[in-house]
């Protein structure tokens, strides 16, 4: 969310920054446990097989969400479709 070398709220984070700094750490808090619950309920996890010590877990989860500006996610989608490219020649 921040920028590199500290230089403050990424442009595509700046509404979200904004909101985020009204929102109280309780409410916070709880909204991630109410996911993790749904996450469980629903079955949105998955086992590390070959670890018998290892139960269920869950997705990785973060609160705080991804946001990327038009031109980053262009600059990754150029990546995306030659990987798709890539392993459907292969296949």
């Amino acid at each position: 969310m921040n920028g590199n070398g500290g230089q403050g709220v990424r442009s595509p984070y700046s509404a979200f920054a904004e909101w985020l700094g009204t929102q109280r750490l309780e409410a916070l808090k709880r909204k991630s446990v109410e996911a993790e619950t749904l996450f469980r309920r629903t079955g949105i996890t998955f086992s590390v097989y070959g670890n018998e010590d290892a139960g269920e877990r869950l997705i990785p989860f973060d609160i705080i969400p991804r946001i990327l500006s038009a031109s980053e996610w262009r600059r990754l989608t150029v990546g995306i479709e030659q990987r798709v490219r890539a392993l459907n020649a292969f296949m």
